[in-house]
């Protein structure tokens, strides 16, 4: 009995996979935000374009706190991953209570800025120690497969909207008006006992050894210019125009579903699209373990949206997705590869750095290159929605008011994005020897 529990001790699904999945399961629920944006906008008095802040801050202090903590995660992950969780819940009940002081206070600036700096802040700053806490741990527990393990982790992020979506409705429509700052209230405790079982499970194998003397005193710019400095700002601009294009599509998803007439459906829709992001995470990264190249797999993730994204904009899909089944059902293909090929970019990002400059380093080196998200956090939504803004007008569909053609050129922008991006991975990022 003492050997079955020493060995479920020093597993590495119960080390490193079941504690990756509580951190990321809970923290990945920020991608909901779409569900009661506009329900906090309406109870606090505030338009919803000045409460989408809250979002983009989030994401923004999610890559910057990974880029700055970094270091903090390679020497403790125990630490990190406590602050992680300390951060997240308590931004999420924080957001709760000014929330609630909104409502009792309509149009006061308080609530609205203590919901930039709980949700944006405070829990971005949970958000990015948490993504990257189990990340190292991971890949050595797994390194045989290491595509498949940081997959595993990831996609419990991206599936975290899947699983929570249909919770958070629920509760937003059975405990009425108030509901939507009790929901922060209950979610913040839960995700609180989640990620602290994690924080408690997560342990490194006992065969690693951290690097001592001069090996641990390189720096992060030493050990990135141990190659030309133009492999790493290959990589860190792919990853950037990645999520840009991602996050300018995915953005816009609920509006793009009712351009093509399919409004009834946008819920199904939603759930089914965080199915790809999750699968794309899991299913590229798996792939990836089986190439010689690893940024092989960023080739095909640009050639295919290039593609797909190339023939919606000859055909119209968009603008004549409502009159026409065949090209409705090509807008929804798009949506669902750029779900994947979104969350495919970022677990294969970990190994692919790791494959590049070493294991040594990877949390700090890993924490860098997220500062990518973090600026693309601020410019793909943005940038979609200044383009609906600017061209185009707004239609009657289905009884519902779109603007088709001003989603229609959002993709003339991220299809050469995409070309950028694929020429970068080309002819910017070299082949590496995986480097252990």
């Amino acid at each position: 009995m003492s050997k079955v529990l020493s060995s479920l001790r020093e597993n590495k699904w119960t080390r490193a996979a079941i504690p990756a999945l509580l951190l990321h399961c809970s923290i990945g629920t920020v991608y909901c935000w779409s569900i009661f944006s506009q329900e906090i906008a309406e109870y606090i008095g505030f338009s919803k374009g000045a409460t989408e802040w809250a979002f983009s801050l989030a994401i923004f202090f999610l890559g910057m706190s990974a880029a700055f903590l970094g270091n903090v995660v390679e020497k403790d992950i125990h630490k990190s991953s406590l602050i992680a969780a300390i951060c997240f819940s308590v931004g999420m009940i924080g957001t709760g209570g000014f929330i609630l002081y909104g409502g009792l206070h309509k149009g006061s600036p308080i609530a609205l800025i203590g919901i930039y700096l709980c949700y944006g802040v405070i829990m971005g700053i949970g958000l990015g120690t948490g993504y990257l806490s189990p990340v190292k741990t991971l890949m050595l527990w797994f390194s045989d497969k290491k595509g498949l393990a940081t997959g595993l982790a990831v996609a419990g992020f991206g599936a975290a909207k899947a699983i929570a979506s249909p919770i958070m409705q629920t509760m937003l429509a059975k405990m009425g008006e108030s509901g939507i700052y009790k929901m922060f209230f209950i979610l913040g405790g839960v995700y609180f006992v989640m990620m602290f079982v994690g924080h408690l499970l997560l342990k490194k194998p006992a065969d690693w050894k951290e690097p001592q003397g001069k090996e641990q005193k390189n720096s992060i710019m030493s050990v990135i210019k141990s190659k030309k400095i133009t492999n790493y700002i290959g990589i860190w601009l792919m990853f950037y125009i990645n999520i840009t294009c991602g996050l300018a599509l995915l953005s816009q998803e609920k509006m793009i579903v009712k351009c093509i007439g399919l409004a009834g459906f946008v819920g199904i829709i939603s759930t089914v699209s965080a199915i790809f992001n999750a699968g794309g995470r899991l299913g590229f990264s798996a792939w990836a373990d089986k190439m010689k190249d690893r940024n092989t797999i960023f080739k095909i993730i640009f050639i295919i949206s290039i593609l797909l994204t190339a023939v919606t904009i000859v055909t119209g899909g968009i603008t004549n997705g409502a009159n026409n089944t065949v090209l409705a059902a090509l807008v929804l293909v798009l949506i669902m590869f750029v779900n994947a090929g979104y969350g495919g970019g970022f677990s294969n990002i970990p190994t692919l750095l790791s494959d590049h400059y070493g294991m040594s380093n990877i949390s700090a080196i890993h924490g860098i290159t997220l500062s990518a998200w973090a600026f693309a956090g601020l410019t793909g939504n943005q940038l979609a929605t200044w383009i609906v803004n600017h061209f185009g007008e707004e239609v009657e569909i289905a009884g519902n008011m779109v603007n088709p053609t001003g989603y229609q050129a959002v993709l003339y922008v991220t299809v050469v994005l995409y070309i950028v991006a694929l020429a970068l991975s080309m002819f910017f990022v070299k082949k590496s020897e995986e480097n252990k």
